[in-house]
């Protein structure tokens, strides 16, 4: 096996024909020794008929069924798990990003000696929102993280069957892919590319909260040393404040009346100490989850040909 193009489908049925068409075109300017995996991740519309009915013309089309959606990022690993190519093409099937990168990607993994070409976008899709939040994203998680990942990355990237196989060893319940990709290390090296705009996206705003969320708790543990720090910050602003408030009472017999700001104080430090307990609450659940070592994805079906 020369090359695997792995996707994954999660409403995708009005992408995934003519997906095929062009991944398929694509490819074979490369190899015409290659399969193409399909992952459904659990798809409410009508994706995995579309898949089967390409299964069952084309003998290099694979299907890996989930019994329910695990999440995107699962669902990719799934697919590279089941991948048996001395390349590894992953893409999302949507159309935002070509078929016809593949290409490029190609090309550069050639010329360059490397492990894995990754896609970076020129500028990010989306508006101005999108544009702002992503930025921000970004600028936190390497804030925050050990291993820092590339502004604007894309799920595209072409990686040998060596990197492929690190990557999936990890077994972690809550994965994050673009923090996955880069603490695998290796060889990589970034192409520029365009990516296009579908107008809408399965990934809203409770859901992209959720992954930022997830990425800083999953790779750093920067922000329980901050708490500690601030703990130390608000401790010495407090004695301050005591000292002072002593020294006006016994030395100039001044007591100071200050109940508005008494609340307010009370109030914010209430707060910053249930976020802090909160933030504390999240690790700890994810140790507790990751513990059980259960499977991060259960497939269903597999729809293969057996002389691949």
């Amino acid at each position: 096996m020369k090359l695997s193009i792995v996707t994954t489908m999660y409403f995708s049925s009005s992408y995934l024909k003519d997906f095929y068409t062009r991944i398929c075109a694509a490819t074979q300017k490369i190899t015409d020794d290659f399969e193409i995996i399909f992952v459904n991740d659990g798809s409410p519309d009508d994706a995995l008929d579309i898949a089967i009915s390409l299964y069952e013309k084309d003998k290099r089309v694979k299907i890996i069924d989930l019994s329910r959606n695990f999440g995107h990022h699962k669902a990719m690993m799934t697919g590279l798990s089941h991948a048996k190519g001395d390349l590894i093409f992953l893409i999302d099937c949507d159309l935002e990003e070509e078929p016809e990168l593949l290409k490029g990607f190609y090309e550069k993994y050639v010329s360059s000696e490397v492990d894995v070409v990754f896609g970076v976008q020129q500028r990010r899709k989306g508006e101005l929102f999108e544009c702002i939040s992503g930025d921000i994203f970004y600028t936190l998680f390497n804030f925050l993280s050990t291993y820092p990942v590339p502004k604007n990355i894309i799920t595209a990237r072409l990686m040998s069957m060596r990197y492929v196989k690190a990557l999936v060893s990890y077994k972690e319940q809550e994965s994050f892919m673009a923090g996955l990709w880069a603490i695998t290390g290796f060889k990589q090296v970034p192409i520029v590319v365009n990516k296009h705009s579908k107008g809408n996206s399965t990934y809203d705003l409770r859901r992209k909260i959720a992954i930022f969320v997830n990425s800083i708790t999953s790779f750093s543990n920067k922000p329980l040393i901050y708490i500690f720090y601030l703990a130390c910050f608000i401790l010495f602003l407090s004695s301050i404040a005591a000292l002072h408030l002593i020294i006006k009472r016994v030395f100039f017999g001044v007591l100071l009346a200050g109940w508005p700001s008494t609340m307010v104080s009370i109030w914010m430090l209430g707060g910053l100490t249930i976020f802090c307990i909160g933030l504390v609450g999240i690790y700890l659940s994810k140790i507790y989850t990751e513990t059980k070592q259960r499977p991060y994805t259960l497939i269903r079906n597999i729809y293969e040909n057996v002389e691949q």
